[in-house]
């Protein structure tokens, strides 16, 4: 019974959505009227009009139905885009049937809440078999996200522009929206090197590549791999190749995305969640455009842990984790605190980007600063924090959500 109930509401959101245009929808709602207003006597005038109503409505559905057209839709819209700016696409139509395809349009429909719109619904005119047609589309969302949106559909309003007809075939589109951020002139860390495991390969993605400092002979205990045959050839003495492992300075942006499950979200998130990603990701470009690696250690549902290396490149993978982290309902510290502890002999400094400033949040933060690591702390909330903000051992920063938005922050 209930998965019958919901093949039904989705049966009825398609037609309310895409079946009916606007007219078609004003059409409908004036036959229904005027068929319950009719009721009560087949003399009155309302019920003559119903008639009128109802046998325009079936001349148009079975006209419709008869030259409803084959249609393909291919679509070429961008990968990803940033939340709160436009971005523009196309549709190309083929008709593939064997009959003309008359008022020919193309859409989306059924788009998810933070997605908007710009263009109108507009009649692009008749295709013969064969041919096709190419049009604009351009959308805005608000939110950040990884979004499949719903197929886009081309279709004909002939003849009466009331209601939308055509077998259609294309493919549903996915989109990466990145969050929104504005960057920051400066940022003042409490930075210091420490010495990293594997050196320089902290700096990529593939192989192991400590910086090479010379040969000299081979010693006991030395590793076989490091052997360089064609020293030992010439020399007639085994030679190893030496490195040094070198020393960075290795930051770990902590994201705190914990949202008491009595908050709704609304059609833009969670206002202190959005600002917080935001604020994440102005600091992680401007450490990516300094000396730093950046361990990214985001609490959603699942615990994202990204290793970055430096300079932008690395940036753009930052972008996209933290563009698909969701809102925590439980407190996520129990999570982060044991994989961040494992990490901070090696790191050098904690940055965090927190939601409230609590106990938990304190002893995640006197744990780092235990382990030697410097820390700074920014609380992205509007009022007072669920404990006062006091910390001797680092520092913690208070900001307001409006300012992280609208770019009023240029250093930190």
């Amino acid at each position: 019974m209930i998965l019958e109930r919901s093949r039904a509401y989705h049966y009825l959101r398609f037609l309310w959505q895409f079946r009916f245009t606007t007219a078609g929808k004003w059409f409908v709602a004036g036959l229904i009227l005027s068929a319950m207003l009719g009721s009560a006597s087949v003399e009155t005038p309302i019920y003559q009009l119903f008639c009128a109503l109802a046998a325009f409505f079936f001349i148009d559905r079975i006209v419709g139905y008869v030259m409803r057209p084959k249609l393909r839709l291919q679509h070429d819209l961008p990968d990803r885009t940033t939340a709160g700016q436009d971005f523009a696409g196309t549709f190309t139509v083929v008709n593939e049937g064997k009959r003309t395809a008359y008022d020919v349009s193309a859409s989306f429909f059924g788009l998810p809440k933070s997605f908007e719109s710009l263009d109108k619904e507009t009649t692009h005119g008749d295709l013969l078999p064969g041919e096709s047609l190419q049009t604009a589309v351009r959308l805005r969302t608000c939110r950040r996200g990884i979004y499949t949106l719903h197929r886009p559909r081309a279709y004909s309003t002939f003849p009466f522009q009331l209601f939308r007809d055509g077998r259609c075939q294309s493919d549903a589109p996915t989109l990466l929206v990145l969050p929104h951020f504005h960057p920051l002139i400066g940022l003042d860390l409490p930075v210091g090197a420490r010495y990293q495991p594997g050196g320089v390969a902290l700096t990529s993605n593939i192989g192991e590549s400590p910086e090479y400092i010379g040969n000299r002979e081979y010693v006991a205990g030395d590793s076989s791999r490091r052997i360089d045959y064609r020293s030992w050839a010439r020399l007639g003495r085994p030679i190893v190749r030496e490195y040094q492992e070198e020393y960075y300075c290795r930051v770990a942006l902590v994201l705190d995305t914990f949202v008491p499950p009595d908050r709704k979200a609304g059609r833009e998130g969670f206002p202190d969640l959005e600002a917080a990603i935001s604020l994440s990701a102005a600091i992680a470009d401007a450490l990516s455009r300094g000396e730093y690696l950046i361990d990214l250690f985001a609490a959603g549902p699942e615990l994202y842990v990204f290793r970055a290396g430096r300079h932008t490149a690395h940036f753009d993978n930052v972008l996209d984790i933290v563009a698909g982290v969701d809102a925590c309902r439980k407190n996520p510290f129990e999570t982060v605190a044991p994989a961040l502890a494992d990490e901070l002999n090696n790191i050098s400094t904690v940055v965090g980007v927190f939601l409230d400033w609590d106990q938990s949040r304190r002893q995640l933060v006197r744990a780092a600063v235990e382990r030697g690591c410097s820390v700074k702390i920014f609380v992205v909330k509007d009022g007072e924090t669920s404990e006062p903000i006091e910390f001797d051992e680092g520092n913690v920063v208070q900001l307001g959500i409006a300012e992280i938005r609208d770019g009023a922050i240029e250093t930190l």
